[in-house]
């Protein structure tokens, strides 16, 4: 009725008007459809604040993190974050923040996820939020930091602090810049390390003026010191070493286990060689030790583990400490800049897995023993490092130096990335998300690449902080190149932004003077001239470099058990280049004429070189000379095929690469002459194979013990190589004399 009165009503009015069935169908569809837009607009109404209520919560609790991180802008865009950056400073906070407490389940949750963040480059987004919701650290934790980091920066006494924290002046930077420095010149005996040679750059002007720190009139800036000579400490004490208190419970522990085969005593902590290395690392100057052997090896990682440990954990500290300070801050003072270009701060290049194992196992025990930490994906490490062990014949045993190296993994193409956090250790994590790196020089060079190809990536090389190169003699016997590829590419210029904050970074890292700041460790196992042309040429780390140089008084040429005379015959040569050509011309013209008499059959050439090697071989077949090659590329059946026919005289001359000695230790039997085409890179290379000329080992046909010869080619640029045959001595004195020939017996003084 009422809606019949409503239709009178409108229809007295005039205002009615009649609708088809059309419309007012028409009519009714509008109408739902406005009840279920009502609708829709009540359930998204429901979800923003469903949305709001949980940013409300994550805010709350993490209070002194960054809010908005999470929102990652494209990564190519680096303008846009550049400007950004400055905008908002509380946008992409850090690259570097990490989990600072994370319970057995956040644990879990990191270790049974699917597919982690960590691993996608592309989703750095994702990795920051992780790292966020796990960097929750307690009022009085944030206390002790903030306690512990003033009490350093009142005493301003700590190396990392000192190193890192301030720029080069003009003066120490244009005396950087030229090719030759100007450079201090000391030299010091200590009692394990032996003869020290220390250079320390110097200003472009007088001493007296650069004793204290350099303070600008105008804008009151203090600048970076010279550096100055190590000392030796005698008594261990953490706190004047400046180690963190996390790890310093650990190291007592750790370097005992470390060292149980040497039965060291209780009241120790560090060996002797320990304190006088860490003497120098701890002072953030380049290092070169020649002296690295099999039974100093243990010591000698344990030592700079404990450096990379101790340098990351103050990192890590500082920048959480500032994350802090910048929470209740609107803009980022200068003092504040506490990153790099890029994440990676550390890199350990050691020649084969194995090696990697004893580094991480190393670090494991330094900073997450079990008691103290928890290492993730760790499972996947142990299957991946270790195993592929080379069996080691028992008949005709391989010389004891052989086992050590080759023992456990030794496969030469890898790679691994390692984020550390105050109790976790994480295994495996992308490059960009990593704070150290540890691979081989092939691992690298197969991701910097050559120029030219596609997918090739060098960034994360761009501010590496710490370089560490072990068993450097060992990546002369793979591929030096691969090594002079990879340094050539550190600290350029980023292609990407990577995520990084730029009101964060350095203001040295900016103006690419990053490579004055690196620290470099080399460790190997002789002294050659191609390695210290890469701490020559490669290192220049403002602070300074030492090189330990021990001569030498004894040679390799004690250890020959064999009666035969050793001859060496001297060439000249004007430079390192020319001695190559210099060298070939004198063994075509001088030796090899008389080694091609039929009297000197069974002659074995010893080429160190494989550029050599080639050479000869293609001059061997082009005079159609009776030979057969066994190099490093020969495969086992002509290998054997070729020493075959040696021992039984079927070939005059055998051409012996260096390289496959090194990585097969062949018995080659019936040598009756042997001509060493250049000292050998490893001095008891040179005992071995004259050993081989034991009458055990000849052909009864092949001649007699009257007709056996050694003889040696040498320049002065092989002094080095001569020395550690013959000592520093007779080295000396046959490049002084007036005659080029030289011969010596066994058993002579």
């Amino acid at each position: 009725m009422g809606n019949h009165k409503k239709f009178v009503s409108k229809k007295r009015k005039g205002n009615f008007k009649f609708e088809s069935k059309r419309k007012r169908k028409d009519k009714k569809d509008d109408e739902v459809i406005n009840k279920k837009a009502k609708f829709n607009r009540y359930k998204d109404k429901q979800k923003v604040e469903e949305i709001l209520a949980k940013k409300k919560q994550m805010e709350d609790r993490f209070k002194q993190q960054d809010k908005t991180f999470s929102e990652s802008e494209p990564e190519d865009d680096t303008y846009t974050q550049l400007v950004s950056s400055f905008k908002n400073n509380n946008v992409n906070k850090l690259i570097e923040s990490e989990e600072e407490s994370m319970s057995e389940g956040d644990l879990d949750v990191v270790v049974n996820v699917k597919k982690s963040p960590i691993h996608d480059p592309s989703n750095d987004s994702a990795l920051y939020s992780e790292s966020e919701e796990n960097n929750e650290i307690s009022d009085h934790e944030l206390e002790n930091e903030d306690n512990a980091l003033e009490k350093d920066r009142d005493a301003s006494n700590d190396p990392f602090t000192k190193h890192l924290q301030y720029e080069l002046s003009d003066e120490l930077l244009v005396s950087m810049s030229n090719s030759q420095p100007f450079e201090k010149k000391i030299t010091k005996e200590w009692p394990s390390l032996g003869h020290l040679h220390i250079s320390i750059p110097q200003p472009m002007e007088s001493v007296s003026k650069i004793s204290k720190p350099k303070i600008s009139i105008l804008e009151e800036k203090t600048y970076a010191s010279v550096g100055s000579v190590p000392h030796s400490f005698k008594k261990v004490d953490f706190n004047e070493l400046y180690i963190k208190s996390q790890i310093k419970d650990n190291i007592v522990s750790s370097n005992k286990n470390n060292l149980i085969k040497r039965d060291l005593e209780l009241s120790e902590v560090f060996t002797p060689l320990q304190k006088e290395l860490f003497s120098i690392m701890n002072h953030y100057q380049d290092l070169y030790y020649s002296d690295r052997t099999f039974t100093n090896g243990d010591e000698i990682r344990y030592t700079y583990c404990l450096h990379v440990a101790n340098h990351m954990l103050k990192t890590r500290t500082k920048i959480l400490h500032h994350n802090a300070k910048l929470a209740k801050k609107t803009d980022i003072p200068d003092e504040y800049r506490d990153q790099g270009l890029v994440r990676p701060k550390v890199i350990i290049l050691v020649p084969f897995k194995d090696a990697a194992y004893r580094v991480v196992k190393t670090l494991i025990d330094i900073v997450v023993p079990k008691e103290a930490g928890q290492v993730v994906n760790k499972n996947r490490f142990e299957d991946d490092f270790t195993g592929g062990e080379l069996l080691m014949p028992t008949k005709n045993p391989k010389p004891e130096d052989y086992e050590l190296l080759f023992s456990g993994n030794t496969d030469d193409t890898f790679r691994l990335g390692l984020t550390l956090t105050k109790k976790t250790l994480k295994l495996y994590t992308d490059f960009y998300a990593s704070d150290i790196l540890i691979a081989s020089p092939l691992g690298l060079r197969m991701i910097v690449g050559a120029e030219g190809e596609e997918d090739r990536d060098y960034d994360f090389l761009a501010s590496i902080e710490l370089l560490i190169l072990d068993q450097a003699d060992v990546f002369l016997m793979q591929n030096w190149d691969h090594l002079l590829h990879v340094l050539d590419h550190f600290h350029l210029q980023p292609k990407k932004t990577h995520g990084t904050d730029f009101s964060r970074v350095r203001s040295w890292a900016v103006n690419g003077w990053s490579k004055y700041y690196r620290q470099t460790l080399v460790f190997s196992s002789i002294a050659m001239p191609e390695i210290r042309s890469i701490v020559n040429k490669k290192c220049q780390n403002y602070r300074g470099k030492v090189i330990i140089s021990n001569q030498p008084e004894i040679g390799a040429i004690r250890q020959v058990l064999v009666q035969v005379p050793q001859l060496f015959h001297r060439l000249n040569a004007t430079s390192p280049l020319s001695a190559v050509d210099a060298r070939f011309e004198y063994f075509v013209k001088e030796i090899l004429p008389k080694q091609r008499d039929p009297l000197m059959s069974h002659t074995l050439i010893y080429v160190p070189s494989y550029f050599d090697f080639v050479r000869l071989r293609n001059y061997f077949k082009k005079e159609d000379i009776s030979f057969v090659q066994v190099c490093e590329y020969t495969k086992d059946a002509k290998i054997a095929r070729a020493r075959d026919m040696f021992f039984h005289a079927e070939a005059h001359f055998l051409l012996y690469s260096e390289r496959v000695h090194f990585f097969r230790r062949l018995r080659i039997k019936g040598i009756r002459h042997i001509i060493f085409y250049q000292p050998p890179t490893y001095p008891h290379f040179y005992s071995e194979m004259l050993n081989l000329m034991q009458e055990s080992n000849q052909n009864k046909y092949g001649g007699s013990e009257c007709n056996m010869t050694s003889t040696t080619m040498y320049c002065r640029y092989d002094a080095a190589r001569g020395a550690a045959v013959l000592g520093v001595d007779r080295i000396t004195r046959m490049l002084n004399a007036d005659k080029p020939l030289h011969m010596y017996l066994t058993g002579d003084k």
